[in-house]
């Protein structure tokens, strides 16, 4: 049997925690100088919705917490308030720089995934399908935590730039809630905005002042993280 593979290239991606106010100056300055994501709904916002992937020693979030040069994660996403379209994507860190594969999913095979059920993966052509299924039975790699937030995303083509704003983080304490909506969640950091800046080889010089914050530095948020604080 052939075992698709996906070709694997890198981008470098930086991340910020800023404030409501500085949220405000830099809405305001991006919107003025780059297109919206035409992807977004009224208003250039979109919620972003992921179940994220984990062993039972805690294996990504550990890495992460550590700052391991090299790590992965699984996720499954969808976006908007129904799970109509559903990707499997593993997102793979190397140093500052950062790749994703994808894979369709169905909504019966997600379902699926959530109650433990996982032999579908093996009859799959795609690899990334097959390495989840490797993963969950060498591993036990599992569904650990819901993240879900509000992103309004600006691209700009020189650099293949992408900068977005992530508002309104929250979480469940159930996976199996992953594909229902209107579950109630908790704000496990109301009111901060993440920043992510997104690029290929170089970032231009317009992006690069665009998201200038005083006193603000690189950082390593993460949000799976964060909303592991209440499993």
């Amino acid at each position: 049997m052939m075992i698709e593979q996906s070709p694997v290239s890198f981008r470098h991606e930086l991340k910020h925690l800023i404030t409501p106010a500085e949220d405000r100056i830099l809405t305001g300055r991006l919107g003025r100088l780059f297109h919206r994501d035409s992807h977004a709904g009224p208003g250039g916002v979109y919620t972003v919705n992921s179940l994220y992937f984990d062993t039972p020693d805690d294996r990504a979030l550990t890495e992460k917490i550590s700052g391991a040069d090299r790590r992965e994660k699984f996720r499954i996403r969808y976006y908007g308030d129904t799970p109509d379209f559903l990707r499997l994507e593993k997102k793979i860190k190397k140093g500052g720089l950062c790749s994703k594969r994808s894979a369709r999913l169905t909504y019966k095979q997600t379902e699926d995934l959530l109650e433990g059920k996982m032999e579908f993966l093996l009859e799959s052509e795609n690899g990334l399908l097959t390495e989840l299924y490797a993963k969950m039975k060498g591993e036990l790699l599992r569904p650990r935590s819901i993240v879900r937030y509000e992103r309004e995303a600006y691209i700009f083509a020189p650099g293949n730039v992408r900068v977005t704003l992530d508002r309104h983080l929250s979480t469940c304490t159930s996976c199996l809630s992953f594909l229902i909506p209107g579950t109630p969640r908790i704000a496990p950091e109301p009111g901060n905005t993440v920043l992510e800046v997104k690029y290929d080889a170089f970032l231009p010089d317009i992006v690069r002042m665009a998201v200038q914050v005083p006193d603000r530095k690189t950082g390593a948020y993460s949000k799976y993280a964060v909303c592991r604080r209440f499993d």
